[in-house]
């Protein structure tokens, strides 16, 4: 089985740049309804934003749903300060300390954008000495430094910049010669970059899954509620590609594709987590199976919701998550591999 590794890593980095922080995907959600059409797999919108692209299958009675998340952490404007700083609020979950540093664009309400950095409120060890380093990172202490001329409040909102505008982190998206792809928000763009190129895959070989197959790009899983709504009623199996979670007591790596057996929701359904093992160990497909204590999915958004399938994760090792990322081209290519594979099983 050859993948085209190259176009999946490709679409990665051009998702990867573009922003789609949680409530402000709609241009990365056309990048990626164009890439179906340019392999003539027909698509639609859902009223929530989220993207279904769909493969007829060998029995269109019973659906299988692959899912994968494109919008990211981010941030929105909270507050514009009397000396032109702007307080921030977080979309989706992660430590303050992670972001403090980072470049970012803010986009205004005249769609605008404006350069800045996000730092604390004591950054400099030479005005405040050893207080930069005790200050706790938190929504009171972070704080946006425009790359503008501005010292108050009215220099702010003149440039167009209101509560509510959406704050964009920059992703740093690189590509090792070695194969690792360092960025922000692998989680979760590498799955919709393997999801795109298992539908590659399809379309080049002229290949038919066994059941019709879907394709659901969510728009709102860092916030919880991503897959709640909108799948494929003949849905009976769905599964979530997402990343692993790597680290101290975990099996996942950056090379491989993992199976997750149970998060913070609770147990996978145990039927098809054995078969996606089964399927790994009989094409050699390079897995592990782990556990995640602090995460959810699109997958066990959809049964809170209420939606009755089987359910599965799978997706790449990426390291520190939520924080500064890092995958592996091999932990997405066995990602793909499994996929494939599943979809042409019974």
């Amino acid at each position: 089985m050859i993948i085209d590794m190259q176009y999946a890593v490709d679409n990665l980095v051009k998702i990867l740049k573009t922003p789609s922080p949680t409530g402000n995907t709609k241009t990365v959600m056309d990048i990626v309804e164009n890439e179906f059409k340019e392999l003539n797999v027909v698509s639609y919108r859902t009223k929530k934003g989220a993207l279904v692209a769909s493969i007829k299958g060998e029995n269109d009675d019973v659906h299988r749903t692959l899912s994968a998340h494109v919008d990211t952490l981010g941030a929105m404007v909270k507050e514009i300060k009397g000396n032109g700083r702007l307080k921030i609020t977080q979309i989706g979950g992660y430590s303050w300390n992670t972001i403090e540093g980072e470049y970012c664009v803010v986009e205004a309400s005249n769609d605008k954008k404006y350069s800045g950095t996000i730092l604390t409120t004591k950054a400099s060890t030479h005005v405040h000495g050893s207080e930069t380093s005790k200050i706790e990172r938190s929504e009171s202490s972070i704080e946006i430094r425009l790359d503008e001329k501005v010292n108050s409040k009215e220099d702010v909102e003149k440039l167009g910049i209101s509560v509510g505008d959406f704050v964009f982190l920059d992703p740093r998206a690189i590509v090792t010669e070695s194969g690792f792809i360092k960025s922000r928000h692998l989680d979760d763009k590498a799955g919709v970059a393997a999801i795109l190129a298992v539908a590659k895959y399809f379309k080049d070989n002229s290949l038919t899954p066994k059941y019709t197959t879907n394709f659901f790009i969510s728009n709102y899983e860092e916030v919880g509620h991503g897959a709640s709504a909108s799948i494929p009623e003949k849905t009976a199996e769905f599964i979530a590609i997402d990343m692993a979670a790597p680290g101290d007591g975990q099996t996942s790596d950056e090379f491989s594709v993992t199976i997750c057996a149970k998060d913070s929701s609770g147990p996978y359904d145990l039927e098809l987590k054995n078969r996606l093992v089964e399927i790994a160990k009989n094409n050699n497909i390079n897995y592990k199976v782990d556990i995640y204590p602090y995460y959810g999915s699109d997958a066990s958004a959809a049964l809170r919701a209420g939606w009755e399938f089987k359910h599965g994760l799978i997706g790449p090792g990426v390291d520190a998550s939520h924080s500064h990322e890092r995958t592996h081209k091999e932990a997405i290519e066995n990602t793909i591999k499994l996929a494939i594979k599943y979809l042409l099983a019974e």
